[in-house]
């Protein structure tokens, strides 16, 4: 038995979320917030917090400054359970922070990057990846370092005997450099969504993209398509599921991250793939049920309350 399900590695920051904005910000002037949130933010930081709140053990291999931010998200992830004993603190630069500002189902962000674009393959500790089942690495073209020594760092998770999920995230950059003919075959479920998956393969369509990345999967792959539900892709075939809806969105913050933290937990958990992509709608739709991408998950009591209450399901985990 393995001391952890869930080996997290990523990026680390605060997110501060601004809420029912009056309009657009433009050059020169100034418009209002109505609410503001500051929390943990990070697409690793919110999939690590969030599978720990539905039950998985789950420990993160990231770095933060040492400053008021860096401890914020050290409390976070704490609070939620996630053991931190393997985070990674540096002088060489401050915590990073997102700042978001939402409208319905969309934001816009600016993220200043800090010590998450430091971390690289030597300050991994295999050790370390080794007493967890999984890993599961995001956000790989905002960790500068990581994206450089990526399969470095992939071939060294792999020759610990784990197995290994991956969400590319979006390229602020919009260079997509991601080798997955290279890749692809060291990872056991690749995460993108259809955004992403397009750019990084230059096809004009998902159907095409997946026909493009199918003979470089080494297990499967998930696509996230927002309202379109997602598309799971394995050897014995495809499987569109619609998504769940709410009508009422507080915001969509972390709602990819969500569906990828409910994927896994059902993975490591020795559930189905079809009944992993279901598990992940789900865990997606109740991400928008409550603002920032942990506000829905305080425990996995209240996911389930919120899963019966918006939807009428009961999660199975």
């Amino acid at each position: 038995m393995k001391e952890f399900d869930i080996l997290a590695l990523g990026e680390l920051n605060v997110d501060l979320l601004l809420n029912r904005i009056a309009g657009f910000p433009e050059v020169g002037k100034e418009i209002f917030a109505e609410d503001m949130v500051l929390a943990l933010g990070s697409s690793t930081g919110i999939f690590a917090a969030n599978s720990s709140s539905l039950g998985a053990k789950v420990t993160f291999v990231g770095m933060i400054g040492k400053d008021q931010f860096g401890q914020l998200v050290r409390d976070s992830l704490k609070a939620r359970g996630v053991d931190v004993s393997n985070l990674i603190q540096t002088e060489s630069a401050a915590t990073g922070l997102t700042a978001l500002l939402n409208y319905d189902n969309d934001r816009a962000a600016v993220t200043y990057p800090g010590a998450m674009s430091l971390m690289g393959c030597k300050d991994i500790n295999p050790d370390a990846i080794a007493k967890a089942s999984h890993v599961h690495i995001s956000s790989v073209f905002l960790q500068q370092t990581l994206h450089d020594q990526l399969f470095e760092i992939v071939s060294m998770v792999k020759a610990q005997g784990v197995t290994l999920s991956m969400d590319v995230q979006f390229d602020p950059a919009e260079k997509w450099d991601f080798d997955y003919k290279k890749i692809l075959p060291l990872v056991d479920i690749f995460m993108p969504n259809e955004q992403e998956l397009t750019c990084i393969t230059g096809k004009p369509t998902v159907e095409e993209a997946v026909a493009e990345i199918r003979p470089y999967l080494r297990n499967m792959a998930v696509v996230k398509m927002g309202t379109k539900g997602s598309l799971l892709v394995t050897p014995e075939g495809d499987r569109r599921v619609a998504a769940i809806l709410n009508p009422s969105v507080v915001d969509a913050i972390g709602a990819g991250d969500s569906f990828d933290a409910g994927f896994i937990t059902a993975f490591v958990r020795g559930k189905s793939p079809a009944a992993c992509q279901d598990m992940g709608n789900l865990t997606g739709a109740v991400n928008t049920t409550a603002a920032g991408g942990t506000g829905a998950f305080a425990s996995l009591e209240a996911f389930r309350e919120a899963a019966m209450k918006h939807f009428g399901c009961t999660p199975d985990l």
